[in-house]
């Protein structure tokens, strides 16, 4: 897998929530923080204010996605002067449901919002998603994040009206429209002048190739000099751009990646030790316990046992 596919089928846990929601003027609604979680809406049709928590209202139109990576709350409304109530639409308010749909208020004037959220897994916080600042607006206009358009388009009419196999749709149409979302955001961050933290760690070809490469192949016995190789870059050049672009060496880097997804896999499988242990590129069951109990402090078959297992995201660095 790619960096950024990995990334997230990573951290995502659980099934995403969706509600299509017809709103009727005058209407306002507060959408609480939600730790551990990452919400976004869309307008389908009309228009909406945004009112973050800190900072001036934002106007959106049709076509607008505004992204929230960490569960900050917000409001939203007709108008910045429309007072708000709770608790706001939330898609996991059902917890047994992937989507709903619903008609709020009495007024002619309609905005359509699909909004929607998912659940993020804070043990295997990875430092790309929490570069991400505390809002990503997507703003509507000809030709722009045409992936993400289609994207809510489909999933506006699946939900709307739901057909034959709707819950494999809605789920995968949830996922590719994070993925758009993140991509759109990325790419242009790339196109800024001066990029920081996983932005220029993916916009750099040298560093991409490197992160791309371990992704792909994880259990490979990857060395500085290969991946330096895969990189266009001397060993020592490499490692010293590497370092400074995503916060700690290349293969400190790849062992927490590793540890990351061998944690997904005791958690989310039953696949034996043995067989994570060789997934994730450790020769022996034994060397994979020895690095696992390390990195989480707790043996592998007992962090399975464990409904609350330690985090190995303290330990890693944080990017400078």
């Amino acid at each position: 897998m790619d960096v950024l596919s990995d990334v997230i089928a990573v951290m995502r846990t659980g099934r995403p929530r969706s509600a299509r929601v017809e709103w009727r003027a005058p209407w306002g609604q507060r959408f609480p923080s939600a730790p551990g979680s990452a919400g976004f809406q869309m307008i389908l049709r009309g228009s909406a204010w945004l009112l973050p928590s800190d900072g001036p209202p934002v106007a959106l139109s049709a076509g607008d996605v505004v992204f929230f990576p960490h569960g900050h709350g917000y409001a939203m409304a007709d108008s910045p002067s429309t007072p708000v109530a709770e608790p706001g639409c939330d898609p996991y308010t059902d917890e047994d449901g992937l989507f709903a749909s619903a008609s709020i208020g009495s007024g002619d004037a309609t905005t359509v919002l699909l909004c929607g959220g998912y659940r993020l897994d804070p043990s295997r916080a990875h430092p790309l998603l929490r570069d991400l600042p505390e809002l990503i607006h997507l703003p509507a206009g000809p030709g722009s994040h045409s992936g993400v358009r289609a994207a809510v388009e489909l999933l506006g009419a699946e939900i709307h009206r739901p057909g034959l196999g709707a819950d494999t749709v809605v789920s995968s149409l949830l996922d590719m429209l994070l993925l758009y979302i993140l991509r759109a955001w990325f790419t242009a961050e790339h196109g800024q002048c001066e990029v920081t933290g996983w932005a220029a760690a993916l916009a750099d070809p040298a560093v991409s190739a490197a992160l791309d490469a371990m992704h792909r192949d994880q259990a490979r016995p990857w060395t500085v000099a290969e991946l330096g190789a895969r990189a266009g870059l001397s060993r020592a050049a490499f490692a010293r751009r590497f370092a400074a672009l995503v916060g700690q060496p290349p293969l400190a880097y790849l062992t927490w990646w590793r540890l990351s997804s061998a944690g997904r896999l005791l958690r989310e499988t039953d696949a034996p030790l043995s067989e994570i242990a060789a997934r994730v590129g450790y020769a022996s069951e034994f060397a994979f316990a020895n690095a696992f109990k390390r990195e989480y402090g707790l043996a592998p078959g007992k962090y399975r046992r464990t409904a609350c297992p330690a985090s190995p995201e303290a330990r890693l660095p944080a990017r400078t």
